[in-house]
């Protein structure tokens, strides 16, 4: 049961945070389909920057297995480049949506074929191949807590929450969570968020009550973005052992997915992307599931394609769209370019 809730807050936890990033572009007026595109320049750029940092001989000296601390603060700054780059990657959708007023699905999928074919090119000239990987080491060895890093003995038991919560898990994990909190507060709670949804809502009413909807959708798109890249460098952290391939599993799509699902509200899209995340977890993990805890791995033993539980999480997606997607109530604002001259 801990390695089962530990690998689904894993898969859980990316497509949280990316679904809240679709949450702010359109709630501010703009469909972001872009999240994908987003999310592999995202993971480029924190691999990148970690190999970087780890080919640095300054830097890595100081890393040693004592001093984890270190290691978590590299893996907050590459969250944070990952953030950094993938809102600057989000101005070109912005620009084009707002400025040019160009057709926002047009624009969210020309990002989306871009940004694979800019990463591979780039990863080709940095690594000569189709992958680009850390110098030396893994995610697994670098950046997860253990318990030996926390202070205790390799083979203490630190009880179920503890060995859940606190071991072999991802300080970016947790960071995402907390990060994932604070924003739904900062849209629903304050000014701020009150002014990005009007601008959704009717931009016409907000812009005659002397809010700038231009500044509000580039706003909510910039937020977007670098929630989108800071998503795609923890997938890659987490899931892809650190590795850009250009290509991140469909995990942007899923996100929209889990926005339309929780209709557009923080609160009900954690529970869908944990839902989500549970069925990635046993497409990817079902031969090391042990249910019931007795050596017995039942999913494994039913005789099942392995093909089909890979397929599991993208059947669901499309089950659950057609069963709740007459439901949803998008921002009724989104999609539609804003001009200042109309009333």
């Amino acid at each position: 049961m801990t390695f089962l809730i530990q690998q689904t807050l894993l898969y859980a936890v990316p497509l949280m945070i990316v679904a809240l990033a679709g949450v702010f572009a359109e709630r501010s007026g703009i469909i972001n389909l872009a999240l994908e595109g987003i999310m592999i320049f995202g993971a480029f750029v924190g691999v990148l920057f970690v190999r970087l940092m780890q080919g640095n001989p300054a830097i890595m000296g100081a890393f040693s297995a004592k001093q984890w601390v270190t290691l978590q603060g590299l893996e907050l700054l590459a969250m944070l480049v990952a953030a950094v780059f993938g809102a600057l990657f989000s101005l070109l959708l912005s620009f084009a949506s707002v400025n040019l007023r160009a057709d926002q699905t047009i624009g969210g999928t020309a990002l989306n074929l871009m940004a694979p074919a800019l990463v591979l090119f780039l990863v080709r000239i940095i690594s000569n191949q189709n992958t680009l990987q850390m110098a030396s080491g893994d995610a697994a060895s670098w950046f997860m807590i253990k318990k030996t890093t926390l202070g205790f003995d390799r083979k203490a038991d630190l009880g179920f929450l503890g060995n859940t919560l606190l071991h072999q898990v991802y300080l970016a994990t947790y960071i995402c969570i907390i990060l994932f909190v604070v924003l739904s507060i900062l849209l629903y709670k304050t000014k701020f968020g009150l002014r990005l949804r009007s601008c959704g809502e009717n931009p016409q009413a907000a812009d005659s009550l002397g809010i700038n909807v231009y500044k509000m959708r580039y706003a909510g798109t910039t937020i977007s973005g670098a929630l989108a890249g800071m998503g795609g460098f923890v997938y890659a952290l987490t899931t892809a052992n650190c590795a850009s391939t250009g290509d991140v599993a469909g995990f942007g799509f899923l996100a929209l997915a889990v926005m339309i699902f929780g209709n557009w509200k923080p609160g009900n899209i954690a529970g869908a992307a944990l839902i989500f995340g549970l069925f990635k977890c046993v497409a990817a993990s079902y031969p090391s599931i042990d249910i019931n805890g007795d050596g017995v791995y039942l999913l494994a033993e039913l005789g099942i394609s392995s093909h089909l539980y890979r397929m599991l999480p993208y059947i669901i997606t499309l089950v659950v769209l057609a069963f709740t997607s007459k439901k949803s109530r998008a921002p009724k604002a989104e999609g539609i370019p804003y001009d200042k001259g109309q009333r």
